[in-house]
């Protein structure tokens, strides 16, 4: 199952060799989630940890993940894995703050801006 979330990067940690021959690095993802953002783990293994190296933790990002679920000694395990990182779009949903920024303090113009009216509006029937 292929998955994508974009947020920011709230924790990157050091690769760790978990055996001679696998390597996993995981990291943290703040993910908006109304009032309540959610940090969320993920792993990248192999080859994809060094996906991370190009970014830093307060980076916005686009992760495309798979879910993978096992079974070990009786206890059920669920690990995000990462096979995808990149910045995030310009087009990208911002949180609210930084959206509400882009709006004017005050949405109704002023008719004190207004060019002076040219013409002659005698001829109007109110």
């Amino acid at each position: 199952m292929a998955f994508e979330v974009e947020g920011k990067l709230h924790r990157i940690f050091a690769t760790e060799q978990k055996s001679t021959s696998f390597s996993a690095r995981e990291f943290v993802l703040e993910v908006p989630d109304g009032n309540y953002p959610q940090l969320v783990k993920f792993q990248a293994v192999q080859e994809r940890c060094a996906l991370l190296d190009t970014f830093s933790e307060g980076d916005r990002v686009k992760i495309s993940f798979d879910l993978r679920g096992r079974e070990w000694n009786g206890k059920y395990l669920t690990n995000l894995n990462a096979w995808r990182i990149e910045k995030a779009g310009e087009g990208a949903e911002r949180p609210a703050t930084q959206q509400q920024e882009n709006f004017p303090a005050d949405p109704f113009p002023s008719f004190n801006d207004a060019p002076p009216a040219s013409g002659n509006f005698e001829d109007l029937p109110f």
